[in-house]
């Protein structure tokens, strides 16, 4: 399962938009449904309204009614090179996943030959939730 999400996540790195810093970026976020939805990052000359592949993909999957997802697999790097063996989702990214999945979704990272696989509360201890409001 996790090797095809970082097949699907690749794929989805081919249509990144980053004329900028040439990182390309893809998602592949498996839903609890068993639908994949990809996502790539999404560059603007003003860095703020660049949108992560983390968040295209989630975006995309709750504008399809789907609420809950077991996991995301992440690749990148610069254009024309290898894929970088750690890309890990940014502190937004990482907010949006805690707002949408258990503490035990699942992060892999790496590439399809050689990934790793984390839990998302290894990455973002002591998360912002909702229960705090």
């Amino acid at each position: 399962m996790y090797k095809t999400l970082m097949e699907t996540a690749v794929k989805a790195r081919e249509f990144a938009y980053a004329p900028y810093s040439n990182y390309l970026v893809g998602a592949a976020l498996l839903g609890a449904s068993g639908k994949i939805y990809t996502g790539c990052n999404v560059e603007n000359a003003t860095y703020t309204p660049t949108n992560c592949a983390e968040r295209t993909a989630f975006f995309k999957a709750i504008s399809e009614g789907e609420r809950e997802f077991k996991a995301i697999a992440i690749v990148a790097g610069k254009r024309g090179e290898k894929l970088s063996p750690t890309c890990t989702p940014c502190g937004v990214c990482r907010q949006v996943m805690v707002e949408f999945c258990d503490k035990d979704f699942k992060i892999v990272l790496g590439t399809p030959d050689d990934y790793k696989v984390y839990d998302l509360e290894s990455l973002i201890p002591l998360s912002f939730t909702n229960d705090e409001l």
